[in-house]
Parts: structure tokens; sequence; C-alpha cells
């Protein structure tokens, strides 16, 4: 796998931004390939985060986690949040800004190639266009799993991320039936809804948080989640909270209530009973599970 010093990324990598992380597989890509993936990342952008490109040496492919901001695409504006993923081409005149009050945490992805345009339009993301995204959840997966292959230096990292950046661009593709129409107010606010609850499940707790925080009254939410996803807010927030701590005991160990602290669980006890109740055992026998060394 490549490697590049930190002045050599400089002139690609936003300067604006906090605990980022990178990798780099092939900076230097042949024209002849039909599609490579060159290097990606996952940045938490500064409040006072802004981009204006007139040309960059890659295509790039920006997926928003959590957080608020907009991007201009050839003149285009869009709003930017949780769940928009956007693309743009080496020529394309790009102007992005997060919200100073929500900054935005996001994903990007460079690659090349001839392939590369019809690629985009294939999966419902040509270039100048932003769109929201019904599984979001699912697309961040892997994007972490890409971050993750990208910044090992095994032999076979390039073909592993390969693999992995086209079953991301088969799942923005597979939405494609699962977006909203413009006649489907109600499925369009739901999705942003759920989209908020796969950003930001730690943080929230209750059934009011996350109307606040979608700005729409709880009644609302509430009979979409019934109308489209058949469970409670509430129980998918529960779902996506032990989801989370699940991971977090599997790969990291530590102590249950170090687990239960992360998704916002003051008193163990009711975290292990939640816990239990969506995966069946409780949380201290899934460290058996836990990988070697």
């Amino acid at each position: 796998m490549e490697k590049i010093g930190q002045s050599d990324a400089s002139g690609l990598l936003s300067q604006q931004v906090t605990g980022a992380r990178y990798f780099f597989l092939n900076l230097a890509p042949r024209r002849a390939d039909a599609l490579t993936l060159v290097m990606g990342g996952r940045e938490h952008c500064n409040p006072d985060y802004t981009i204006s490109r007139r040309n960059f040496p890659f295509y790039v492919l920006e997926y928003v986690v959590s957080g608020r901001g907009s991007v201009k695409l050839d003149g285009k504006a869009h709003p930017l949040g949780p769940g928009l993923v956007f693309a743009y081409t080496p020529t394309t005149r790009c102007e992005i800004h997060t919200d100073p009050r929500d900054p935005m945490v996001k994903y990007f992805l460079a690659f090349a190639g001839a392939q590369v345009p019809a690629r985009l339009r294939r999966c419902g993301v040509p270039s100048g266009r932003a769109r929201q995204l019904a599984a979001h959840a699912e697309v961040t997966s892997v994007l972490e799993d890409l971050l993750r292959e990208g910044q090992r230096s095994g032999a076979l990292a390039r073909r592993i991320c390969a693999v992995l950046f086209e079953l991301m661009l088969l799942k923005i593709e597979d939405t494609s039936s699962l977006a909203p129409h413009a006649s489907e107010p109600a499925r369009e606010a739901f999705l942003r809804c759920k989209a908020l609850i796969d950003a930001q499940a730690e943080r929230l707790a209750t059934l009011e948080e996350i109307a606040r925080a979608a700005g729409v009254e709880a009644s609302s939410v509430c009979r979409w989640f019934r109308r489209y996803q058949g469970t409670s807010p509430y129980q998918y927030l529960m779902r996506r909270k032990m989801n989370i701590a699940a991971e977090h005991l599997v790969e990291n160990g530590g102590l249950v209530k170090e687990a239960a602290q992360r998704v916002g669980f003051a008193d163990p006890y009711h975290f292990s009973r939640a816990f239990k109740s969506v995966h069946g055992v409780a949380p201290s026998n899934l460290l058996r599970y836990r990988p070697a060394g």
C-alpha cells in the first residue's frame, strides 16, 4: 500500500478538521484502469470548516454522518444533513460549508478511472447531485470497514478495499427502491428521522429528544415509524444503542458500565436489562466472543 507523509497530503486534505482518520491506497492510478479507489477518510469538521475548489485530482464521493451544512456544486446549492451523499468530478466547482452550530462529521472517498461517471450514474449519485439515503447505518458500516482495511499494510489491502468500495456503491444503488418520491413527504420525513437516530443514537435518550432534534412533533415521528418501520422510534433507538454497545464490547472489551455510559445509560443494571431484551444475552456474556489477542 502506498504511504505518503503529512506534507505530501496537505494539498489533498482540509486542515479545518479534528479527529480525522485517513487511508491512502494509490495516489498515482493508471489512466487505463476502469475504477481505482485512491484514498478516503472520516473527518470531524471544525465550526469554521469551509472548502472552495475549482479542481481536484480525483473524483470524490462524500457522505454526511451527522451535523448540518451545505454544498454548492457548479453553482447549484444543496443542504446537507445525516444520510446525504454527493459526488463531484475533478473539474467540478465545489464549495462545502458546515453549520458552526452543528458541525458535520463526514466520510469521503476519492477515486479515478474511465468507468467512474457511468458507475456514479448507475448508483444514483451523478456528479452535481445530492441524495438522501435510506440505508444510513448499513452504508456507514461499510465505510468504517473500508477505513479500517485501508489503514492496514497487508498485501491484500487494495483488493479488500476494492471489494468493499463496490459493496458500498451497491448499497447506495440498492436504496433507489427505498428512496422517497416527491409525492411522499411523510416517507421523506421518516427517512430523515431514521438517519438522525442512526447517526446520533449514543446521545439520544427519549422520543421527545428525537422529535426536537428533527424539528417535528413526537406524535408524527411515532406515526411515521409505525407506518414505514413497523416499530416505534424508541424501540428502533434502543436497538441501535444496543448494537453500538455490542460492537464496543466485542471489539474493545472493558467493563459493562463503560459500554453503558457510551450509549447514554447511567445505570448499568438498566442497561443490562435493555441489552438482554434486544440481544437475548447479558452484556457480560458477550465478552467471551472477543477475538483473542
